[in-house]
């Protein structure tokens, strides 16, 4: 037993001592607090750190890296616990979720923000002056750890690139216990391996990064019935083949729930929901989905002009915690024998145990390097594919077996490199799997930069990269 495994104490006059050299709470197991301080998003990964900090400011993460650095024990960042991936036994917790400053400079169009923002916060105080971050498709995840895997806007990504491609300055907490200001310029390994490497090289407490002007775009969704699926599925795949950067999208298909928050045409349904957003005028975007539209009969359409501070809307991702289980590849090419494999395996009469298995469109700027380059691995491929189940660990075989199944059938067109940010719990805990997911070039380069910044590998309850 390791030990990350052993459920190791922290004495109470130690946590103490530590309560007193900061603002937010030091809480045990079992101190009232301590469970939702430790609560994630997915139910089936539980955190049991033997600390939580609840910190206050970048003077509170010091201190809490530099209490674990004493003893060597790891340490793990959340801010909403989206991709938390191991329970970090024995070691401790920074919740960074009270650090909530925004300051948004409209003359620059740069927001800075604490790493305890999420989203839509950034998103509202930027709509009141007219502009855009590019967030993802959940505006309820934290902006932190979102960047740090790259970040794959639904509405600016094939236009802009990924979020990391426009972080300007980042404030880090080493495993020294030292606050860094870091840019390009000032540490340019440093900063490389940050953007794209998640939580393996510090504790991010704030980040600057830029806006757009952007208050308004023609998106939404529209819900097909899954009996539908060839022909909504095969029109999807040869449509977007021919679209412009501006339009993005993205095609799920689901087996909803019959929770009474959904409308009924879609409540409990078996659906193809396909998404969209698109950055041109809204005659424009309507003539480009007309193919789409002409698929087949539609429960819901949603797509219309709409604000930017509503874009939730367009994946209608669950808000609330769940117990899930789920599975990526990345494709490099989707043809019709591909699509047909799906149709096999999720269509009607298979009786998917899955929640949804979506396909999104790449491409544009989110192939071309950024000015300020970083680590993100995932440039040159056109397809991300995702899929979920939920369940508790009782499910956890036939969820995880049925999602093997549709990703390895996906096998002939897959490629090794992955989206951090859309690893499961299996795949960014297996270091064969982590290493393919950069590739092998980028990976060793990951490596390098961890053995010079977190040589013990403190940061390593995540997404894990050793030292080399």
């Amino acid at each position: 037993m390791t030990f990350d495994d052993a459920f190791a104490h922290v004495p109470p006059t130690e946590a103490a001592e530590l309560a007193a050299r900061v603002r937010g709470p030091v809480l045990l197991p079992g101190d009232e607090g301590y469970e939702a301080e430790c609560r994630v998003y997915n139910l089936n990964v539980a955190l049991e750190p033997a600390l939580a900090v609840g910190a206050a400011d970048a003077a509170d993460v010091q201190a809490a890296v530099r209490f674990a650095a004493r003893d060597g024990r790891p340490v793990t960042v959340k801010t909403t616990g989206h991709q938390q991936v191991t329970p970090a036994r024995g070691g401790v917790l920074i919740s960074t979720r009270r650090m909530k400053g925004i300051a948004v400079d409209t003359g620059r169009r740069r927001a800075q923000v604490e790493a305890g923002v999420i989203w839509q916060e950034v998103i509202d105080q930027a709509a009141a002056v007219g502009l855009a971050p590019l967030s993802g498709s959940a505006p309820l995840v934290g902006v932190a750890g979102y960047t740090l895997g790259g970040g794959l806007s639904p509405v600016l990504g094939r236009s802009l690139g990924y979020a990391a491609d426009h972080v300007r300055s980042l404030e880090v907490v080493t495993a020294d216990g030292e606050l860094r200001h870091v840019t390009a310029d000032s540490d340019p390994e440093l900063w490389w391996a940050l953007l794209g490497g998640k939580g393996n090289f510090g504790v991010v407490t704030a980040l600057e990064f830029d806006l757009f002007p952007l208050t308004h775009f023609y998106g939404g969704g529209i819900h097909f019935p899954g009996e539908r699926l060839t022909d909504v599925l095969h029109t999807w795949r040869t449509w977007q083949s021919d679209m412009p950067q501006e339009m993005s999208s993205s095609l799920a298909v689901q087996r909803l729930p019959p929770l009474p928050e959904l409308p009924e045409p879609v409540r409990g349904a078996f659906v193809v929901h396909v998404r969209i957003a698109h950055l041109g005028p809204a005659a424009e975007g309507e003539r480009l989905i007309a193919p789409l539209r002409a698929a087949a009969p539609t429960l819901i359409d949603t797509v219309s002009e709409m604000p930017y501070t509503a874009l939730g809307a367009i994946h209608l991702d669950p808000p609330t915690p769940m117990p899930y289980y789920d599975r990526t590849t990345m494709l490099r090419a989707f043809p019709a024998e591909a699509a047909d494999k799906l149709i096999e395996l999720l269509g009607p009469g298979t009786n998917s145990p899955l929640a949804s298995v979506e396909i999104r469109m790449l491409g544009g700027a989110l192939d071309r390097e950024p000015a300020l380059p970083n680590a993100v691995s995932s440039r040159g491929l056109p397809f991300v594919l995702f899929g979920f189940g939920v369940g508790a660990p009782d499910q956890a075989e036939l969820l995880r077996g049925t999602l093997d199944e549709v990703m390895n059938a996906m096998e002939p067109w897959a490629d090794k490199r992955r989206m951090v940010n859309f690893l499961s719990t299996e795949e960014a805990t297996d270091p064969e799997r982590l290493s393919e997911a950069y590739g092998a070039e980028r990976h060793r380069r990951l490596t390098a930069a961890k053995k010079t910044y977190d040589p013990t590998n403190m940061f390593r309850v995540n997404h894990n990269i050793p030292p080399g």
